[in-house]
C-alpha cells in the first residue's frame, strides 16, 4: 500500500494571537505619544505653591494664548501681533457659551508683555481669564530612622 497524505482538519476558530500582539503594540504607542501632545505654544510657565486646578484648559477647544520669554504672542501655535489679538479672540469666542481664555506666560516673560496680552483679551469681551502656572512639587522630608531597640 502506498502512502496517501491527508489534509489537516479544518479549523473553525480564528487565530487571534497576532491581532492581540498588534493591538498591544498600538496601545503602548498611544500611551507614550498622548502625553506629548500639547495644545498651544510651549513655554516654561512659572511655578507657584497655591495653584488652582483649571481642567478646562486641557480641552481641545480651549482658547490658549502664550507669551514667550522674548515677548512674542501666540494664539494656539500661531504667532500673532498684539494689535490683531483682540479681533482674533473676539471672532473665536463670538458664538461660544463659555467665553473663557487661558494665558500661558513664560516665567522669564516681561510683566509688561503679559499685561498687554491680558488687556487685549479683556477688550475682546472675555468673561473669564485664566493665567496658567505649574504647581510646585512638594519636597519630601526624609523619614526619621526607627527608634533604637534595647
Amino acid at each position: 500500500m502506498a502512502y496517501k497524505p491527508q489534509a489537516a482538519p479544518v479549523m473553525s476558530a480564528p487565530n487571534v494571537v497576532p491581532m492581540a500582539d498588534v493591538m498591544l503594540v498600538l496601545l503602548i504607542i498611544f500611551m507614550v505619544v498622548t502625553p506629548m501632545l500639547q495644545h498651544g505654544y510651549a513655554v516654561n510657565m512659572a511655578t507657584v505653591d497655591n495653584a488652582v486646578d483649571m481642567p478646562d484648559a486641557d480641552r481641545d477647544d480651549a482658547v490658549l494664548i502664550a507669551v514667550s520669554a522674548s515677548g512674542d504672542t501666540y494664539l494656539g501655535t500661531t504667532k500673532i501681533s498684539i494689535d490683531d489679538l483682540t479681533s482674533k479672540v473676539r471672532d473665536i469666542i463670538e458664538n461660544r457659551g463659555d467665553k473663557t481664555v487661558f494665558v500661558r506666560a513664560d516665567a522669564r516673560a516681561h510683566y509688561a508683555d503679559v499685561v498687554q496680552v491680558v488687556d487685549a483679551v479683556r477688550a475682546a469681551g472675555v468673561d473669564k481669564l485664566g493665567l496658567l502656572t505649574n504647581r510646585t512639587q512638594p519636597t519630601q522630608e526624609p523619614t526619621p530612622p526607627p527608634p533604637p531597640t534595647s
